[in-house]
Order: C-alpha cells, then sequence, then structure tokens
C-alpha cells in the first residue's frame, strides 16, 4: 500500500475514533448555554466566557454587558443567533428578531411580573427545577426571554442566576412602584 493511501487512512481513523464529545468541546454550546443545558454554574459559565473571548473583542457599549460577535449563525428550533451575551451573572444569546413570545411557548416560559426597570418590554421566565438549582440556598436559575428598545429588533434568551438578596430588592421596588401608580 502506497504511503499517501496508509496516511489518508490513519488520518480516517483518527478523526473518527475521537473519543465521544471531543469535537463538542471545541465548538462549545453558547445556545445551549442560553436554555441553560447544562444547569448554570460558575465553572460553566466561565467555560463559556473563555470560549467566547477567542472570538475576538467584545462589544461593551450597550446591554450592561458583553456581547461577543460569532463568526457563523446558530440556529436551534427555528431561532437564529450570532450574538453571545455576558451580563452580570446572565449568560445567553441574541436571537434575530423580536421573539419572546414565540421562545416562550417553544421553552415553557411564563410572562415576567416585572420589566426590570423599564429595560425590558415583554418578558417571559421559566426556573429551573428544584433538583437543577445548583446554588438553592443562594438564589435561583431561571431561562429568560426578554425583548426590548434597547436590544435593537433582537430577544435576549439566557440562563440567569439572581440572588435570592436581589430578588427580594426587585419585589419590593415593584410592590413600591405599584403604590404610587
Amino acid at each position: 500500500m502506497p504511503a499517501a493511501l496508509r496516511i489518508a487512512m490513519l488520518a480516517t481513523l483518527a478523526s473518527t475514533a475521537m473519543p465521544a464529545g471531543a469535537e463538542e468541546a471545541a465548538q462549545p454550546d453558547f445556545f445551549g448555554g442560553a436554555i441553560c443545558q447544562p444547569p448554570y454554574s460558575i465553572d460553566g459559565a466561565t467555560a463559556l466566557y473563555h470560549a467566547a473571548e477567542k472570538l475576538g473583542k467584545a462589544d461593551t457599549s450597550g446591554l450592561g454587558g458583553a456581547v461577543y460577535h460569532l463568526p457563523a449563525p446558530i440556529t436551534r428550533d427555528g431561532f437564529t443567533t450570532q450574538d453571545v451575551l455576558f451580563a452580570g451573572s446572565a449568560y445567553g444569546v441574541l436571537i434575530a428578531g423580536e421573539v419572546a413570545a414565540k421562545l416562550a411557548e417553544t421553552y415553557h416560559l411564563s410572562p415576567e411580573t416585572t420589566h426590570l426597570l423599564g429595560a425590558s418590554s415583554l418578558g417571559f421566565a421559566r426556573a429551573l427545577p428544584d433538583a437543577e438549582q445548583p446554588m438553592k440556598g443562594t438564589g435561583l436559575v431561571s431561562i429568560v426571554a426578554r425583548q426590548g428598545p434597547g436590544l435593537k429588533g433582537r430577544t435576549m434568551l439566557a440562563c440567569e442566576f439572581v440572588s435570592n438578596e436581589d430578588r427580594e430588592r426587585l419585589e419590593m421596588f415593584e410592590k413600591a412602584q405599584n403604590r404610587q401608580r
């Protein structure tokens, strides 16, 4: 057998013998992260952030976070994104179009009772089940879909951790706002 043919066969065997998940590890699942698959963790968020940093410089000019532009669009469940978002204790993607209601239907999200001090005009969320709450004693992890004027025709889909203290403060603020109305 000619040497060139043996090298080609070895290369083919090596690529097919790659351990399961090795290719996936090379290409992080930003969309999966946005829908909390796997459930939120500091290690998972850090790994996604480091992978995003390799894409280039983040746009930090708006949205209160860092947006990284993907080299090619990602499509999943009929939704398309080309931007990854990290903001506070949330990571996710910016979906093309104002599709919060469609995302809510697809991922079984319920309407949010707050609009984040006007930052979102339409928002939906679903807390993960107790078994998937990694830091239940300190806060809750939810899948959220939000759209608003600041997103400029896009919808944020994210896995978000909100501490118990932050949630209590937001609820107190919302109650105070409702009393003033």
